[in-house]
């Protein structure tokens, strides 16, 4: 019976002992390094969106184009944005409301410490001031988002922790902390978004941030709001075709971009797919080593057994049992370092996750990727077999007598 194939080639692979091993080792090196860079690439490309912070789908960007150094998005352009390309963006019809928005880099200090860190400005509007807590999904964890309030700012999660603020001290509500030499009462600490940008920053009222930093008429970002999500599209239009006569640009030299967040986290995940791709190609020459190897495996192999074969036909085994047998062994070894590789390189790729994740502060949870664990599992064992199957041919079409003589 053909179930009989399976404990003849186990016995077969075991007897080889340590040849098996080292044969099995390029599929085992090959498979846990696929799986373990997929993994990774997976956990990476999470923890990369989970720092964009931005869900709204009725959102549009606007930012200057033009960088004359580096900083936070929108500043250290050319040719900024201003004020009235805010007020003339708010007057389109297919806009609910134009949103400006500032980031500055502010001198922090508390507990005798300095440190550099990113303030962002909230609209002193209500109505804006709603719409961009909406769109930021932000939330306190203790004491509450910024309404009316003089000398307070809201605080991201990391800068309360005295492990990550770099005051060695934890900062609370109540607390008063000096930016740029003024003194402000810390009036609410947002819930942790797993966002390097949101964790660390400090939210001010865009008057109180006006006062601190004199951009003066400079807007870094302008947050559009569409009047519904069928919209979108036309306000987008609407928006490039206003900023192209305003800034006197023609279409195709445009210097500043209209961006959703779709597009841009699009954008992002195709990056990293082509680096996922570029990777898993330089990994998959260990898996056709192993490939060679286990060909290389069978055909010593059967150079070693003439005489077992021949003895097996002289007794009545058929070519397709002997060609069975074989092809089995080459599957099991493709299989064995399969399993092994799997293991290896799944452990890899969660706490790889987890290092990525503690690394830029995200708050991602890795998992096992079950379809790739099947893939991998079933690509090497088809891998071994492939192999095999020119050494099993050969082994088949033995001729017994001359297989007999040796």
């Amino acid at each position: 019976m053909k179930t009989d194939y399976f404990p003849l080639a186990f016995g077969n692979l075991k007897h080889r002992g340590l040849r098996s091993y080292l044969t099995m080792l390029g599929i085992f090196i090959g498979i846990a390094a696929v799986v373990s860079l997929i993994s990774v690439g997976d956990g990476l490309k999470l923890a990369v969106n989970s720092q964009f912070g931005v869900s709204s789908t009725q959102v549009l960007t606007v930012q200057a184009g033009g960088l004359t150094g580096y900083g936070p998005p929108g500043t250290g352009v050319v040719n900024p944005l201003q004020k009235s390309d805010v007020e003339a963006i708010d007057k389109l019809g297919s806009v609910d409301m134009a949103i400006r928005r500032n980031i500055g880099v502010v001198k922090l200090e508390f507990n005798k410490k300095l440190v550099i860190g990113y303030a962002g400005s909230i609209p002193d509007d209500k109505a804006k001031r709603d719409q961009v807590y909406k769109v930021l999904e932000v939330s306190t964890l203790s004491g509450r988002l910024l309404d009316t309030d003089r000398k307070k700012v809201v605080i991201g999660y990391d800068l309360s922790i005295a492990e990550k603020n770099g005051f060695n001290k934890a900062l609370k509500v109540g607390d008063k902390i000096t930016i740029n030499n003024r003194s402000y009462e810390i009036g609410g600490i947002l819930n942790k978004k797993g966002s390097f940008i949101f964790d660390k920053i400090i939210l001010m009222l865009d008057s109180e941030m006006q006062d601190l930093t004199g951009y003066g008429d400079n807007v870094d970002i302008i947050a559009v709001v569409a009047k519904d999500q069928n919209s979108l599209t036309r306000a987008q239009n609407d928006v490039e075709k206003l900023l192209r006569d305003r800034r006197h640009v023609k279409k195709g030299n445009e210097d500043f971009e209209v961006s959703t967040p779709a597009a841009l986290l699009g954008t992002v995940n195709q990056i990293l797919f082509g680096v996922q791709i570029f990777i898993v190609m330089i990994a998959s020459i260990s898996i056709i080593v192993g490939a060679v190897g286990i060909a290389n495996t069978m055909i010593t192999s059967i150079l070693e057994r003439k005489k077992e074969i021949g003895t097996m036909k002289a007794i009545g085994a058929r070519n397709s049992d002997i060609f069975y047998i074989f092809t089995l062994e080459a599957g099991m070894l493709g299989l064995v370092g399969g399993i092994v590789g799997v293991i290896f390189g799944a452990a890899l790729g969660y706490f790889g996750t987890l290092g990525i994740s503690s690394l830029i502060g995200s708050n991602i949870t890795p998992n096992i990727n079950f379809p790739l664990i099947f893939a991998a599992l079933t690509g090497s064992t088809l891998l071994g077999i492939v192999s095999g199957l020119i050494p099993a041919l050969k082994a088949a079409q033995l001729n017994p007598v001359a297989a007999l003589r040796g």
